[in-house]
């Protein structure tokens, strides 16, 4: 008898996106963090932004950016999480990290970053990762600072008003600098 493996036992894969994944991208960027399709997760935004999380063109900037690249992580040969990263010196940003709702809370996040950071490293000697979380998100910070994470109190405002980054539903939004030591 044949039995196909469980899904989180099939090994992850990491390659740099490229041009043809990026509807794939803002799909999988969408769906973890915005509307109905986001709540099978817990990294959802939709209580407190709707509208768009990314577009095509905000992803295509980033794979445009000659300091930076995104990292797609694959089962069995479908995009299943992904992340920007970004070389700023010694350091190296860390954003539009999406794992599909319905993989969440099983250990592939810890792998994502884990990958990130070892990239980082290696490929461009970053010896600090940075990246900017919404300031409310107190369950998603609480989840990175168990990474070694840690808060800053620098905070960026919201970009209210520009939907490329969606549309608050509270006024109360800013960015937060979260640091690690690579």
């Amino acid at each position: 008898m044949d039995i196909a493996p469980a899904p989180a036992r099939v090994p992850l894969t990491f390659r740099g996106a490229t041009e043809a994944d990026v509807p794939v991208l803002v799909g999988l960027v969408e769906s973890a963090y915005r509307g109905d399709a986001s709540r099978a997760g817990w990294t959802t935004e939709a209580d407190i932004l709707q509208g768009q999380r990314t577009d095509a063109a905000g992803v295509r900037e980033v794979l445009g950016t000659p300091s930076g690249r995104i990292l797609v992580a694959e089962r069995d040969g479908e995009a299943v999480a992904c992340c920007q990263l970004e070389h700023r010196g010694e350091a190296a940003y860390f954003g539009m990290f999406a794992v599909r709702p319905e993989l969440q809370g099983a250990g592939l996040g810890k792998v994502i970053i884990a990958e990130a950071e070892r990239t980082a490293r290696a490929d461009w000697g970053a010896r600090e990762m940075h990246m900017t979380v919404i300031s409310v998100r107190e369950e998603l910070i609480a989840w990175y600072e168990r990474r070694g994470y840690r808060r800053t109190g620098e905070l960026t405002p919201f970009p209210y008003g520009d939907e490329r980054f969606g549309i608050p539903q509270r006024e109360d939004l800013a960015f937060e600098l979260l640091v690690k030591a690579l």
